[in-house]
Order: C-alpha cells, then sequence, then structure tokens
C-alpha cells in the first residue's frame, strides 16, 4: 500500500471512522472491518452471532467485496435472508501483504459506494 499514497489516506481515513463509530477509537483491525461488512450485508445488526455465523458473515463480506472484481457473482438470499454468491473467477494466489492491499482497496470502494467516504 506504500506506493498508493491516496489508498493509503483513503484507508487510514476510513478505518479511524469506523474505529471511532464501533470500537470507541480503538483501532480495529482489517477482519473487524471486514466482518462488520458482513453484518451490514446480511442486514442483521441488532443480534448476537455464534462462531460459526460470525465466519459465514466474514465469507459473505468477502464474496461483496471482491464481487465488483468479477471474483463472485449474487445468486440468491436463502429462507432466512442470508446472500448467496457463486465463484465466477478463482482468486489468484497472492502473497500475504497483496491480499491486505487488495482488501483495503475493495473495502475503501465499498465505503465510497456506500457514501460512508467520501
Amino acid at each position: 500500500m506504500s506506493r498508493d499514497p491516496l489508498l493509503k489516506e483513503r484507508w487510514e481515513i476510513l478505518s479511524g471512522k469506523l474505529s471511532e463509530q464501533f470500537a470507541e477509537g480503538a483501532p480495529l483491525e482489517l477482519d473487524a472491518i471486514i466482518y462488520l461488512i458482513g453484518v451490514q450485508e446480511l442486514g442483521q445488526v441488532h443480534r448476537n452471532f455464534k462462531k460459526d455465523e460470525k465466519i459465514n458473515l466474514m465469507h459473505i463480506a468477502i464474496c461483496r467485496l471482491l464481487e465488483p472484481y468479477g471474483y463472485y457473482e449474487f445468486d440468491h438470499f436463502d429462507s432466512e435472508g442470508w446472500p448467496h454468491y457463486t465463484l465466477v473467477e478463482a482468486l489468484p494466489t497472492l502473497k500475504a501483504g497483496e491480499q491486505s492491499v487488495l482488501m483495503k482497496e475493495a473495502i475503501v470502494s465499498y465505503f465510497t459506494e456506500k457514501s460512508y467516504l467520501e
């Protein structure tokens, strides 16, 4: 991310804003932000989730975040309102740092699209 100063700046603004809103200023890690996106996408924000549901929420978020890149496609909502995605194209093999940059880029785009980040 150091090669893209604009992305770095936008990520810092976004993560700071989310940390203030959801963690009383304590910095939120990437996984926590992905989890928040999963909850947002499910739309059931005022309930407690079991461990396996939390993993599924993160999967929903990753699918939603990578959908604009052509890796996933929304398929349907099940009877409980959970979104399901289909893998369209296999994810490329990326190093950990490259994965992090891709996810941060996708998250910044997601929150820009939702008008949370200008």
